[in-house]
């Protein structure tokens, strides 16, 4: 996948965990950072539980799933 796609792929992840966690996005660099961030996240969870995500949708799927779950640990932590 290209970097371009990546990057394309954590901002509107980042953007649909927001809407899905808080009922907004952190703008433009905040959507792009939790995307990002969440991809990662993403990816070693169902890495480890040994599902795997293919092409656009999974890579989506994969982003915006361990980008709800990174926002939810944050959202622990600042209580």
């Amino acid at each position: 996948m290209s970097v371009i796609m990546f990057l394309l792929i954590g901002l509107v992840a980042g953007f649909l965990a927001g809407k899905i966690m808080k009922g907004g996005g952190f703008g433009l660099v905040g959507n792009l950072v939790v995307g990002v961030v969440g991809a990662v996240v993403g990816g070693f969870v169902f890495g480890q539980l040994g599902i795997s995500g293919t092409g656009l949708i999974g890579g989506l799927l994969t982003a915006t799933a361990g980008a709800v779950i990174l926002l939810f640990i944050i959202g622990l932590i600042k209580k």
